[in-house]
Order: structure tokens, then sequence, then C-alpha cells
């Protein structure tokens, strides 16, 4: 299935009916006055989470959603039938922004969201309404309110615990598939991974989390470089991220500067984005660093690494996700941190 995470769609609430102009015409009631009925209301464009939905596929095929206009007043006083709502079925997680992508209008993000975007015009009013001891035979009705329409960005900001950045190859998707079931697309050159994956982890004292495996960050990407600043809001929301460091040596990197490159993209990532409504820093959140493929490092190697990253104040994990060396300590610490951060804040 392919993943599709934004996309623009059109939407029109429906319009009111109109009240009808009528007159009793009943044996025996001379002069029976009015008895227009009032228009119907227009349907409402309605938003509703679906848990079932994983991307926003179907909208590249339906771009236009429309609520249908209210029914006229009847004679006899009958107020005419709603119209029916659209309902946008729409995946977890889902934002709703303004054409231009400025401004956030709603924040799907929990299993039971429903919101009501535009509201479908009011039904006008029959002459019936208007009769009063003046004007006893109204011969004017209400018409009914117009509809609201709109273009509306839908972007898909995927719910994680936990969000797993690094370089290409770092060995991310490797990863997800030792501690979830999660099977990504596994190969050995850049840019295997080229949707956020998602996994749910086991982790210690029976707590489980899910995890999402973000394509890879490359120095630029804040500008467009690469694949990764296409789906950093993917890891918006998470509340901590594991920084995965290919610390083997064979990609010609510096691994003390790859930590440093990607943390300075997630920096430049966060001035691009300070002005949007809703949006959480990512430089500033708290990190695991992970050194991967350290099966092949001898111990001078390892305490060389240890040394570099001490000096940036951080304790890294030694780890083989091919080999599973260091797995258990990995969520081990992942569930410590997600549990600290539930007590931080818990109102």
């Amino acid at each position: 299935m392919k993943f599709i995470d934004e996309v623009k769609i059109f939407v029109r609430s429906g319009n009111g009916g109109p009240g009808a102009i009528s007159w009793r015409r009943e044996k025996f009631v001379p002069r029976g006055g009015p008895d227009g009925g009032d228009g119907g209301c227009g349907g409402n464009v309605i938003f509703k989470v679906n848990k079932q939905l994983g991307t926003l596929l179907d909208f590249k095929f339906n771009k236009r959603f429309l609520a249908e206009d209210g029914n006229s007043g009847e004679r006899q006083n009958m107020t005419g039938a709603g119209g029916k709502d659209a309902v946008i079925q729409v995946p977890l997680g889902t934002v709703v922004k303004s054409a231009d992508g400025t401004e956030t209008l709603a924040d799907l993000s929990t299993g039971e969201a429903t919101y009501i975007f535009l509201e479908g015009g009011r039904g006008g009013k029959g002459n019936s309404f208007f009769k009063n001891s003046v004007n006893q035979a109204p011969k004017y009705a209400q018409p009914g309110e117009k509809g609201s329409e709109a273009e509306v960005k839908l972007e898909l900001k995927l719910l994680a615990d936990v969000g797993i950045i690094g370089f290409p190859n770092a060995g991310k998707s490797t990863l997800i598939s030792r501690i979830s079931a999660a099977r990504p697309k596994i190969a050995d050159y850049p840019f295997t991974t080229l949707v956020p994956n998602l996994g749910v982890v086991q982790g210690a004292g029976d707590k489980s989390f899910v995890v999402a495996d973000i394509p890879g960050l490359i120095k630029g990407a804040h500008t467009g470089a690469g694949l990764g600043i296409k789906f950093l809001k993917h890891i918006e929301r998470t509340k901590y991220f594991v920084h995965l460091i290919d610390a083997s040596g064979f990609s010609g990197r510096d691994p003390a500067e790859d930590f440093e490159d990607i943390n300075e993209e997630l920096r430049l990532y966060d001035k691009t984005k300070k002005e949007e409504e809703g949006f959480f820093e990512l430089g500033t959140r708290k990190q695991i660093v992970v050194l991967n493929k350290s099966d092949v490092l001898n111990e001078t190697s390892r305490k060389e690494l240890i040394g570099k990253f001490k000096k940036k104040k951080m304790n890294p994990l030694f780890l083989s996700a091919v080999t599973g060396q260091g797995i258990k300590e990995l969520v081990d610490e992942m569930t410590r941190l997600l549990n600290d951060y539930e007590k931080e804040n818990i109102s």
C-alpha cells in the first residue's frame, strides 16, 4: 500500500432548504391562513478518526466532499428533511490545516475524535412563522442559509512513543525488526526505507509502546535534501528519540560527527517550524544514543568512542542489531525513559 501523508481536499457543507409559502386548503376552514413549513438544515462536514486507516491514500482519488442540501419546507407546517452530513474518515493522528499549511484547524490525535469542521446552513422559515396579529397572511418566506466551503490540507503525523533517527544505513530498520514484529525492507544501500515504519515493542514489566523508524537524515535535510525532512513531522509527537549511529567506521564518517550533524538538522528544522501552531521542538528532546554495529569494534575503539561522547555529556549504549548484542539493555532503557516521562507528565 502506497504511503501518502499529505493531501489537499475541497469540502463544502450543505445549503439550508428554503421555507415554504403555503396556505391551508381544508373544507369548512375558510381563510385557513399560512401553513408553510421551515426548510431543513444543510448537512455538516465532519472529520472522524478511523483506526483501521494507516495513510491518506483514499484522498488521492477522491478530493471533493460535499454535504447534502436541506430540503425545502412543505405545506401543513412540515419541516423539510435535513441534508446528509459529509463524514470524512481519516487515520488517527491526522491534522487538518489551512490550504497553505500555516494554520492548524483540527488535530485528530485521539481514537474517538470527531470534529465538525463546517456546519450546514440553517433552513429558512416558512410563511407560517411570520404570521402575527398585524400580518395574518404573509406572502413571503426565508431562503435557506448558504453552506460554507473550504480547501484544506490534511497532514498525517504518526502517533508513536519513540522515534528512531539517524543517518541512512545506520541500521534503523534492522533494529525495529529486532525489537518488534515490524518487517521493513532491509538492504545494504542508502535510503532503503522510503516511508516511516511503526512497530510495537514489548518492554520490561509488560509495558508495550510504539516505535517509529524514520527514513534516514543527511546533512542539509532541513532544506529538503534526502528523504528525512519529508517525514520528520512523524516524530514531532514522540516522547524521546533513539539516536542510532553507525560505529563500525565502514561508512567513512566519524560517529561523533554524525551525532552532531543529525542534531544540527533537528535544530534547523525547529527554526523552520517554530511559528507553526502545535509544533513541538525536536532539537531539545531527550535521546538515547546507540552505537550500532559495535560487534566489529575492538576494546580500544570502544574506549575512544566512549571518550568522545562523554565530552558531549552522553553515555552511549553499544549495540549490534544484526547479532542481537545489547538489544535487551536498549529495550530496558527505552522502557525506563517512558516510565520517567509518564511520571513527570502526570497532572
